[in-house]
Parts: C-alpha cells; structure tokens; sequence
C-alpha cells in the first residue's frame, strides 16, 4: 500500500499490521479498511506488507514511523493482529502511541522455531516462499527483549480464549494493566472482528469524537 499523501497529513492516520504468514489483503485488514471508507472518510488508513524475517521488519517498520512522526501532523493509531500485535506493542513503547492488539503474540520467539528452514509463504500469496533461519529467531528475541514489561503504550486488548495458535492467557497477564475485553470461544482470527470497529476507531482517536471537519478537498 502506498503511504499517505501530503494532503492527509493532518488527519488521524490508522496503520495495520497484519500476523504471521499473512498480508495486508487479510479478513480483518479489508473489512476495517472497507469501513473507515464508508463510514469515517476522515481517517487515513495505512497497511504495509511487513517483512517474514523480523530484522527486516523492526527496520523497515521502524523508519515508516520516524517518518510519520516527522511528517505527519494528525494522530496516530495502531491496530495488530497476531505477530502484528507484536509489532504493534514495539512500535508503541517506542513512540508512546495508542495501539489495539488482537489475538496478540507475546513472545513470538516461542512459535517461530516450529517454521524455521522450511518453505512458507502468505497465505494470500503475495509474496514468494521464502526460509527462515536460525538467527531470525536470535532477532526475534532480541526484539522481545527490548520491549519493558512496565508497559508506557497505551493499548486494548481484544483476545478470545478459544484461539487455537496462542494462548490467551500469555497476553491477558502481559497487556494486565491495559483495557481488556476477553471473550470465551471463537479463533485466532478473532470470529465477530466487525463489532469492535467503531470502538477500536474511538479508542485510538478519542480527540476525534467531538470534531467535526469537512474532507475531500
């Protein structure tokens, strides 16, 4: 996805971060980008492909928001699922931005062996197979480590028990002092996403609730 224009930098600006083997043409990516479309034009929304090799990615993430803090002037908001739950907490602490995290990874270093040398791919098939390595891992733990447990980010967790790939007790005790909604059943896809849009919206954009701004210009 192309970066937000010039003529965007003053609104709130939304970024995904889409999981592990996935791609910013998932379910939850496209509905919540179809919605801020129809129903809040005024939110920019922003989902980059995130690299499989997590040094990769805490680069290239972490440049696209030193340059959004640096030419952005409206708000900033994060929503992650899975592995981009991850990605979205780093990022936070970081730049002490709001963030909702579904289904988060905790410590994605504790899943990444299992796929280590084998031949993976998106499952949208965006991208070509690829490998990971040994030292990813090392990346990866690296990456966790950096992130403090006293958390400074301000988040909403959305998690249902019944996830088959994490488990939603890990995330309940990390994000312990954030706002939490923990559902019992459902997935790791997080079944029933669409009834937490437009609370996800106003909870990263609350200054938003009150102001009324014509756009389209």
């Amino acid at each position: 996805m192309q970066a937000p224009q010039h003529s965007n930098r003053e609104r709130p600006l939304l970024i995904y971060l889409h999981g592990f083997l996935s791609s910013p043409q998932s379910y939850k990516c496209q509905l919540l980008k179809d919605w801020l479309q129809q129903l809040r034009p005024d939110i920019v929304f922003y989902a980059p492909m995130i690299s499989p090799y997590p040094g990769e990615a805490a680069m290239a993430l972490g440049q696209m928001l030193r340059d959004f803090r640096i030419n952005h002037r409206g708000p900033i908001g994060l929503v992650g699922s899975s592995m981009g739950g991850f990605w979205c907490t780093w990022l936070a602490e970081q730049h002490g931005l709001p963030a909702v995290v579904i289904n988060p990874a905790v410590e994605p270093s504790r899943f990444i062996p299992g796929y280590v040398n084998q031949d993976l791919k998106p499952y949208s098939g965006e991208m070509q197979t690829y490998r990971l390595r040994p030292a990813d891992v090392e990346d990866m733990r690296r990456l966790e480590a950096s992130v403090p447990a006293d958390l400074q980010g301000r988040y909403w967790l959305l998690a249902q028990r019944g996830d088959e790939t994490l488990d939603c007790r890990d995330a309940e005790q990390f994000y312990r002092s954030q706002q939490q909604t923990i559902e019992d059943g459902g997935d790791h896809s997080f079944q029933g996403f669409a009834r937490y849009t437009e609370a996800l919206v106003d909870f990263l954009f609350p200054q938003e609730l009150n102001t009324t701004k014509q756009y389209g210009e």
